[in-house]
């Protein structure tokens, strides 16, 4: 009999899940809407007797440890979300309780960035590091802190909330009411933004001029941009300055080894890397120069949120295990 975990990556669409070996071993995986138009009791009764159902696919007998979930605004000290904009259930949703008690397994909740986080500490780029900084790039911008071997939580588990950190004063209006939030600039739709911004304001020839405003997407960007449109070019240079800039912010507070992005506008690699990286260095202070790498992932879009979700309900049951030894 094999040991293992459930990792759950819920989203505001879709919920993915998965059986994650202590290794990192992705065992398998399926995906649900995520239905909030019912109680969350009922989704996570629903959910459950999904995971029990892939668990009897496998080809091996799993031993089931705990479950993790990585949700956006989880509080990790309470097992709640709380206040998630993209769901429709109450305010403060007790996951943590209300999966123990259909499962009488541990669970444990993290904010989806420091789920990243610690995936990329135990199976992905960041292996090794005492010190890092992991970036999301995809509807918003999330952000995790490793110190000193240890995800930075904070007081109520939301330390790191970068992509809430201010550009411009009086910029665009942010999905959380304030305005010139990273996130609206450094993101899937904060590049599409940016793209139709160019073309209003300018007269530049372009492949992006075909398309509506509701097709545009990060995607049909980054393919305008391999292909040398200027507009995208320029959107992606523009993009990627405003993280370098906000890339030296972090550095300067944190002194990480490295900075490792992943997500969605992360697929656009070099694109947005590349102008990331020269601006950070730009406008690093002397001592931090050439010291700070920009890795992409190497965690797979499709592994990377639930090996996060599960990469932390191990640690969990490593600490436990080590606090009553």
């Amino acid at each position: 009999m094999q040991d293992g975990v459930v990792g759950v990556d819920l989203g505001g669409t879709w919920t993915k899940f998965g059986l994650v070996s202590e290794e990192g071993g992705l065992l398998a995986y399926n995906a649900i809407p995520t239905n909030s138009s019912v109680t969350y009791q009922h989704f996570f009764k629903h959910l459950f007797d999904q995971v029990i159902q892939l668990k009897s696919s496998l080809d091996v007998e799993l031993n089931l440890k705990g479950i993790g979930i990585g949700a956006p605004t989880g509080n990790s000290c309470l097992g709640t979300i709380e206040s998630a904009s993209n769901l429709d259930w109450n305010d403060n949703v007790p996951v943590v309780s209300v999966l123990e008690e259909y499962t009488n397994l541990p669970a444990f909740l993290v904010n989806d960035a420091n789920a990243s986080a610690v995936g990329e500490l135990l199976y992905g780029a960041a292996r090794g590091m005492e010190n890092f900084v992991s970036i999301t790039l995809g509807t918003g911008l999330g952000c995790g802190i490793v110190a000193n071997g240890k995800l930075v939580m904070g007081k109520r588990g939301h330390a790191g909330e970068i992509g809430h950190t201010t550009v411009y004063y009086d910029g665009r209006t942010c999905s959380c009411g304030r305005q010139g939030c990273l996130e609206t600039y450094v993101s899937a739709p904060g590049l599409v933004r940016t793209v139709q911004k160019i073309l209003s304001e300018k007269g530049n020839k372009s492949t992006l001029r075909n398309i509506t405003s509701a097709e545009m997407d990060a995607r049909k960007i980054t393919e305008a941009a391999r292909c040398d449109d200027v507009v995208a070019l320029e959107a992606f240079e523009y993009t990627g300055r405003i993280l370098g800039l906000k890339l030296a912010d972090i550095v300067a507070c944190m002194n990480p080894e490295a900075i490792v992005v992943s997500g969605g506008l992360a697929k656009a690699g070099d694109l947005i890397l590349e102008p990331a990286k020269e601006n950070m260095e730009e406008h690093l202070l002397e001592i931090f120069k050439n010291e700070v790498d920009i890795l992409p992932s190497s965690l797979t879009e499709k592994n990377a949120a639930i090996l996060g979700a599960a990469a932390s309900i191990w640690q969990e049951i490593k600490k436990k295990k080590t606090h009553h030894a």
